[in-house]
């Protein structure tokens, strides 16, 4: 194997750990790492695969926090974003042009800084309002 292995994690009910997917390639699992690492699995994976040195996978910030954008009531997400940028001009907001379907993931949002509480509130106000609930 040459390049990222994603190994998705999800804890079950219980509380164990379990290995929900190996995926040999990028995974949505670490998009994260677009706006929060040195460097991305993206161009970690290519250097791998083209046999270059691999950078630095450290966070840009102490505490870096991804949501989802899943599908939901919203329907017209570039025109939402006009609230969540005024609201948080640091978010990143990737959308990734697909139709909006109930529970379909449509989008992520990343946020970093120094305060866990604090960052991921901000991710989810923004993934929450993207998904149509304008109380986020």
């Amino acid at each position: 194997m040459v390049g990222v292995l994603a190994v998705e994690l999800m804890q079950a009910r219980d509380g164990r750990i379990v290995v929900n997917e190996l995926a040999m390639r990028p995974h949505n699992t670490g998009h994260w790492t677009i706006d929060g690492a040195r460097t991305s699995q993206f161009e970690n994976h290519l250097r791998a695969v083209l046999d270059l040195p691999l950078g630095s996978p450290d966070l840009r910030d102490p505490v870096v926090v991804m949501a989802n954008v899943l599908g939901g009531s919203e329907q017209d997400l570039t025109g939402a974003l006009l609230h969540v940028y005024a609201r948080d001009r640091a978010a990143r907001v990737h959308l990734y042009g697909k139709e909006v379907r109930p529970g379909r993931k449509v989008g992520h949002v990343t946020c970093s800084g120094t305060d866990l509480d604090a960052v991921r509130r901000r991710a989810w106000h923004a993934a929450n309002y993207l998904m149509g609930d304008p109380d986020a």
